[in-house]
């Protein structure tokens, strides 16, 4: 049997997403479809428009057999960080095949740009070469890439892509790879047709735009009537405010945080503040994840007592994925988390970080508390 995994965000789940998990269920007929889920933010540091529990029911509901969460300290980090625990986790939940969508339809590609991040000693030398130039980080690394492999890796999903690869084969687990190639652009937020990126579905909605040719029945009812909170910007701007010592959250580096504070009266909404800030070292994405972490107070001293992953969080599961969960709980490296109370650095961070969340958007904190993973049963 093959076990399938998925690192997902489902910001929101669309039909390229479904297109995904159908296309897996008629290559692999007798699959169990696993997903590593972030949970209240994502990797380039947005705030998911629906919460953990109803993307995983929307999961659950379009073919997927077992949810677990990808907790907030590694969801809200660097590709390389995101990909190694999420690619982790799957590795410990038996995945034997690890699907994704990449702009380059080549795995070879992708696999020979690994290999030169990981084995070339010429890398980190022009890495830093390029970086102490000026440029951000992900250009310092794209023209490494490019000088050793004559390759180009610069979209999104190609990033992550690599970062994917990369920890399976410093980790030389024993998982094959299954590149699904993306028909569109993650920068398009125009585009009108049928499967479009998260973030073209949430410009949309951000503009009152109907999104229903876009995403499967099911997500439209969860989004029919969603409004954009402004409370995300507003209990931000008071931290950045009240708040005497950014520099202590992480990815707040190199002084940026005097820049913060010079702008942030001025700043109308996040996006505006982002683009205050934004310079040729800084990305969009980078300074979007430092707001997050200022916003949920994760300092870089939390961060740098976590090593590993602490527990495994099951999210939801429908009959197969319950059946195979329990056919493997004894051979789990990491313990099943089953209780609220437990010793985990990792957890409380979690729970704060839920916290804020329901400040934001309508969330039962204590149906998060619970612990109950959601079940769909047949029909």
């Amino acid at each position: 049997m093959n076990v399938i995994g998925i690192i997902a965000e489902y910001n929101p789940f669309h039909n390229g997403h479904k297109y995904q998990i159908d296309l897996i269920k008629s290559m692999y007929k007798d699959s169990i479809i696993v997903v590593c889920l972030s949970g209240s933010f994502t990797q380039r540091g947005d705030i998911s428009i629906l919460n953990k529990f109803d993307k995983t029911r929307i999961a659950l509901e379009l073919g997927v057999n077992l949810v677990v969460e990808l907790p907030f300290v590694f969801s809200t980090s660097s590709a390389d960080t995101f990909g190694k625990y999420g690619v982790r986790l799957l590795s410990a939940l038996g995945v034997n095949l690890f699907c994704f969508g990449s702009e380059t339809n080549d795995i070879n590609v992708l696999k020979k740009v690994a290999n030169a991040q990981i084995n070339n000693e010429e890398f980190e030398t022009l890495v830093s070469s390029y970086y102490d130039n000026g440029i951000n980080y992900p250009t310092a690394v794209n023209k490494a890439v490019k000088d050793l492999t004559g390759y180009e890796v610069k979209s999104p999903n190609d990033l992550l892509a690599v970062s994917y690869i990369k920890e399976i084969i410093r980790s030389n687990y024993n998982i094959e790879c299954l590149n699904i190639k993306r028909t569109n652009d993650f920068h398009d937020l125009e585009s009108d047709e049928k499967i479009v990126s998260a973030s073209n579905i949430r410009n949309k909605l951000c503009n009152g735009e109907n999104i229903k040719k876009y995403v499967p029945d099911i997500v439209y009812d969860y989004l029919k009537d969603f409004k954009y909170s402004n409370k995300l910007f507003e209990l931000l701007k008071y931290k950045i405010i009240s708040d005497d010592d950014l520099s202590k959250y992480l990815d707040v580096d190199e002084g940026i945080e005097r820049r913060i504070k010079k702008v942030i009266m001025n700043a109308k909404d996040m996006n505006d503040l982002i683009l205050k800030i934004k310079s040729k070292r800084y990305t969009y994405n980078k300074i979007n994840r430092m707001l997050c972490h200022i916003l949920c107070s994760f300092m870089k001293s939390e961060n740098d007592n976590i090593s590993d992953i602490e527990y495994i969080r099951v999210l939801g599961f429908d009959e197969a994925g319950q059946k195979y969960l329990s056919s493997i709980k004894s051979n789990i490296k990491y313990p099943i988390l089953n209780s609220a109370d437990t010793d985990s650095k990792i957890f409380d961070i979690e729970k704060r970080v839920s916290f804020i969340y329901s400040l934001i958007y309508d969330y039962d904190i204590n149906f998060d508390k619970s612990l109950k993973p959601i079940i769909k049963t047949e029909n």
